[in-house]
């Protein structure tokens, strides 16, 4: 397996790549980024990744970024965990919810309360009373996790607007990857921006 660096700040959205590396079970270094002393604003981070943004997780010395992408790195690189459907229509429902993900939730915190439950309702309601986002756990469990997770710490919205993302979180919650993600993560300590 190649050498893998994560290059994460807690909290942040680099927390749904750290929670995967411990799904799959991957040998990991995990280098932490401090915003508020604006790590990700050095000549020494922008020569990894020029946008200045995390995560990264670098693959061998070579720069990956972006939620998705690596978390679609490390489904297909570690297929035993079984974090990606086999068949193409399942992958692509997958891709499908991490889009919606990325496009929709991820920006709708910074837009105020009420916009962001509207659109996480629309999540909820997407989910419905299914467990996973489809079919059986996968990279998009991960990555929905993680943003309700910000959501409900920067917010704190009505629980009761969102019993199927509760029920998820809650889920998500009792994953030893989850777990220990937090753990690792809230030692070093968040610095979240509002």
């Amino acid at each position: 397996m190649p050498a893998l660096t994560l290059y994460f700040a807690p909290g942040a959205s680099s927390m749904a790549p750290h929670i995967a590396l411990h799904e799959v079970g991957a040998t990991f270094d995990a280098i932490p980024i401090s915003f508020k002393q604006g790590g990700t604003k050095t000549d020494a981070f922008r020569a990894i990744n020029p946008v200045g943004q995390i995560p990264v997780l670098l693959i061998d010395g070579a720069a990956l970024t972006e939620v998705a992408g690596i978390l679609f790195y490390l489904a297909c690189s570690f297929p035993a965990a079984g974090l990606l459907p086999d068949d193409p229509a399942g992958q692509a429902r997958v891709v499908s919810w991490m889009s919606f993900i990325a496009a929709s939730l991820h920006p709708a915190r910074r837009q105020g309360l009420a916009h962001a439950t509207r659109l996480y309702q629309l999540a909820d309601a997407r989910l419905g009373a299914n467990d996973w986002c489809e079919g059986a756990y996968s990279i998009a469990d991960i990555h929905l996790f993680r943003l309700f997770w910000r959501f409900r710490t920067s917010l704190a919205p009505d629980d009761d607007a969102f019993p199927n993302l509760l029920a998820h979180h809650t889920r998500m919650m009792s994953r030893d990857a989850v777990q220990r993600t937090i753990a690792a993560e809230a030692a070093i300590g968040y610095e979240l921006p509002a």
